[in-house]
């Protein structure tokens, strides 16, 4: 066991995090061009956090927390998603007191206890944006804008927007009284999990994954059916906004997202096998929730690291190799190791990757480390090659040689 890493993690090496590291960066990019500033907050908050900001009749709150009691005997929980987590720090920092929208994005471990499966982990990774202090539905188009940025740039090709309006708390209302006739008249085909979420937030039922609660919810009341004017409006608007920026959408009335803070809009990027590639929406109740002195509107998405992988796996999208060595420097001999180390750190320096032998290996065995590793050249450094100030700088490609001085190597890389 001491050798193996817990069930549903993985390490990031080699190719993988190669990958990894070109996904986060363009992300990154991305969102720094919509003047998204970064935010880092804790791995782990206070347990109730969670319970009030992603909702007590959750699966991830009652099933898939990491919750533990930390030696001051308080309740912590590793931190199952990066919302929460972002609205506690813009009200911890008075962030409402500054100019507003606030905009922030995030790269953040996430932890939830379930079934380990293709692109979704117990610890896993996400990609996040929050924008808080607006009501317009440009936010939620700003934020389709920017997921469907992302997937252009990673060479995504099945990834369609789906969108959905869950209305307000007080369309809500009218709502969950509807559906909770219809859930009561088909009480007996539900899962018990869902005979008592129906009690307690009727709209869980329509997330539940069992196959007699999904045909028993295909006929149930959607939401869009009840919005008020007021959401019915912003619904319109967001529909005008994409259709005005040429971003192919589909109504899904299935969507109401996992998480109990999501009001208004709701949004999915799906591919063609119904699997999930990022989620977001509205949530103008979160921050209330969480501090009930303020009431501030907030709209934000998660794309998961390791989902984006499974996605480029899946459609067989490459993305830019890894960069290879410019340079190999062998060594040959002991009284010429400090210079020549001394000529890597140069070159590395400069901005060049260039490796070097550090096991003491013959000459013959230097070359084929540095064929193995990719170098595009290389050459070998003496006491012959300090004395005269040259060497022969070798394409490793086509193996052709070039004398050159030591000092102007960089020039030929």
């Amino acid at each position: 066991m001491i050798t193996q890493a817990p069930r549903g993690t993985q390490d990031w090496y080699g190719k993988d995090m190669h990958k990894r590291t070109v996904i986060e960066k363009i992300c990154r990019d991305i969102a720094k061009t919509f003047n998204i500033k970064e935010i880092i907050t804790p791995v782990f908050e206070h347990t109730v956090l969670f319970q009030r900001g992603v909702g007590e009749t959750t699966d991830v709150v009652q099933k898939e927390m990491y919750t533990f009691t930390d030696k001051g005997d308080r309740s912590i929980t590793l931190k199952p998603e990066g919302t929460a987590g972002a609205i506690r720090a813009y009200l911890e920092h008075n962030l409402y007191a500054i100019p507003q929208p606030i905009k922030l994005f995030y790269v953040t471990p996430a932890f939830r206890y379930e079934k380990p499966q293709s692109g979704r982990l117990r610890q896993h990774h996400q990609f996040g944006v929050e924008i808080v202090g607006s009501k317009s539905p440009m936010v939620e188009v700003e934020l389709i804008v920017l997921v469907t940025k992302i997937i252009k740039e990673l060479g995504l090709k099945d990834a369609k927007l789906h969108i959905n309006s869950i209305g307000c708390k007080d369309c809500r209302q009218t709502y969950n009284k509807a559906l909770l006739d219809y859930l009561k008249a088909n009480e007996e085909c539900l899962c018990p999990t869902c005979k008592e979420r129906m009690l307690k937030n009727p709209l869980r039922v329509l997330d539940c994954k069992e196959e007699g609660c999904k045909k028993i919810v295909k006929d149930a009341p959607r939401t869009i059916e009840y919005l008020d004017d007021e959401c019915k409006n912003h619904f319109e608007e967001l529909k005008k906004m994409l259709e005005g920026l040429n971003i192919p959408y589909e109504v899904d009335t299935g969507i109401v997202r996992g998480l109990d803070y999501y009001t208004k809009t709701v949004f999915e990027f799906v591919d063609s096998d119904g699997f999930t590639l990022c989620g977001g929406g509205r949530y103008d109740g979160l921050v209330h929730e969480i501090d009930e002195k303020q009431d501030i509107p907030s709209a934000g998405f998660g794309m998961g690291i390791e989902r984006i992988i499974y996605f480029l796996e899946k459609e067989g999208v490459e993305l830019e190799e890894e960069s290879k060595p410019s340079l190999y420097v062998g060594i040959m001999g002991s009284e010429a190791k400090v210079k020549a180390y001394g000529i890597v750190n140069d070159l590395r320096n400069k901005g060049f990757i260039v490796e070097t032998d550090y096991l003491d290996r013959s000459v013959k065995a230097q070359m084929k480390y540095a064929n193995k590793i990719e170098a595009k050249f290389s050459v070998v450094i003496g006491e012959n090659e300090l004395e005269s100030g040259e060497v022969s700088l070798k394409n490793m490609e086509n193996g052709e040689t070039n004398t050159v001085k030591i000092d102007e190597i960089d020039k030929y890389l």
